[in-house]
């Protein structure tokens, strides 16, 4: 087998393999939304005929939502799996859009080619760059490379309900070696890239009652507990002068960055004053002694997502508020333990409260951070294998956002899921006029053949 075959075979194929994407890219499977029921079977209905075309045992696989897809195809050396989802966000607001979001097309741009349209880059046209490795691996050679299970669900964008169900019942068939998780993007639009670190999630939802009604504050203001005065001072308290988390035990299981992996990211050269910039600000927040990309990928937050009470409509209301309300979130590293800090969060705040107030809290989900462990020679083998397509070398790197299927693998599967995606920061993904770069599905299909080649070759 050679490899420079299998990669001019995807070079010649690219138009066929564009069309194929624009043809899925067509069927609006809108997985939040109950009236795209019919367009998400729909999606599943073409990708199991695409995967049976390559020789796939494919199969539509029933959940009390959307389908999975569910693929197999036996070989020898390492065993393979590649998860991707096949459903979108929805399009709102569809005046922002400059054409229809389910009629795609190839655009030339100031930036270069794009491919335009709803799903574009979130996540169809990155789970068929591995697709269509696998097809010109397969009409190069007469075969795949190894053992490979497919698996793509129609759920993510709208929770994943029936994810870990399913997952847990068929964790024997959907077990491997490596699972492949194509749904993040390049390091600055520019660097590919393996993310090795995912923050974990804490939400928490508090509301403080005082007086038992609203009250006219001209004749109870002084006298009477104001709420929001009392939420104020609890989340002015959530940190200390230097940006620290005031929780307590909120650092317990947070890890120090290894001295390997912060040389590797400060020679990422990440512009943290653009990076602000491109929003409007200029400095970091966060904990004074530490780095602007420790602050985003290893190290742990508390934010306010949302704080209301009172009257906030048009003109002015001389109101004392009955209630408070605030939701607050915590991303976690480490082995930070969600369900600890939560206790501890809600003692702080209840320990808080002045006479004549009580609080009452609401969990909006609990999951842990997640760490790959590098050392694992498949990592630095595909790590090679992105360098030798990309300009700049490969880089591990962490991500501030949390993608709970990673963890799922590990936890249901004890499969080790690698993260590998070639999304760029300005692909407008959930947002209107979503985009993939041609050079992202192009390169993203080279890519993902180097890879498969380097793992069978290390296994």
């Amino acid at each position: 087998m050679s490899l420079d075959a299998i990669l001019s075979r995807i070079d010649a194929d690219l138009p066929q393999a564009t069309e194929r994407l624009l043809d899925l890219l067509r069927i609006p499977s809108i997985s939040t939304d109950p009236a795209y029921k019919a367009e998400c079977e729909r999606a599943a209905d073409w990708l199991v005929a695409d995967l049976r075309a390559l020789g796939v045992a494919a199969e539509k696989r029933a959940t009390p939502g959307h389908p999975m897809v569910v693929g197999h195809v036996d070989g020898d050396g390492p065993h393979l799996l590649l998860y991707g989802h096949y459903d979108v966000q929805p399009v709102d607001p569809i005046e922002l859009w400059d054409r229809d979001p389910f009629d795609p097309e190839v655009q030339d741009t100031a930036k270069g080619t794009v491919i335009r349209g709803r799903g574009a880059a979130d996540d169809k046209g990155q789970l068929m760059t591995f697709v269509e490795a696998c097809r010109a691996w397969k009409a190069e050679t007469g075969r795949l490379p190894c053992k490979l299970t497919f698996f793509l669900e129609g759920e993510e964008e709208s929770g994943s309900p029936s994810l870990v169900p399913f997952m847990t019942e068929n964790a024997d068939e959907l077990k491997a070696d490596l699972a492949l998780i194509c749904d993040t993007g390049l390091f600055d639009s520019r660097v590919p890239a393996i993310t090795t670190m995912l923050r974990g999630l804490l939400g928490e939802e508090l509301t403080i009652t005082a007086p038992s009604r609203d009250l006219h504050s001209g004749m109870y203001g002084g006298i009477a507990m104001n709420p929001v005065r009392v939420l104020s001072k609890i989340i002015a308290s959530l940190h200390d002068e230097t940006g620290r988390v005031t929780v307590p035990g909120f650092y317990d299981g947070v890890p120090e960055l290894p001295d390997e992996l912060r040389q590797q990211w400060q020679g990422l050269a990440f512009d943290h004053a653009r990076f602000l910039g491109d929003v409007g600000l200029s400095t970091p927040a966060g904990e004074q002694d530490r780095t602007p990309l420790e602050m985003i990928w290893a190290r742990p937050t508390c934010e306010v997502n949302g704080i209301w009470g009172g009257y906030t409509g048009a003109g002015f209301k001389t109101v004392l508020p009955s209630q408070a309300h605030a939701k607050i979130s915590f991303r976690l590293v480490g082995s930070q333990d969600p369900l600890a800090i939560r206790e501890s969060f809600r003692k702080m705040v209840t320990e808080m409260l002045p006479p004549d107030c009580e609080v009452e809290f609401k969990g909006h989900g609990a999951s842990t951070a997640g760490a790959f462990d590098t050392s694992d020679p498949a990592f630095e083998a595909a790590r090679q294998a992105l360098s030798q397509e990309w300009p700049d070398p490969a880089a591990y790197i962490g991500c501030g956002g949390s993608i709970p299927i990673a963890g799922h693998f590990a936890r249901i599967t004890e499969t080790t899921p690698m993260l590998i995606g070639f999304g760029k920061d300005d692909d407008q993904l959930h947002s209107p006029n979503e985009k993939y770069d041609m050079e992202s599905f192009h390169k993203g299909i080279r890519s993902w053949a180097r890879v498969l080649d380097a793992l069978t070759r290390a296994a």
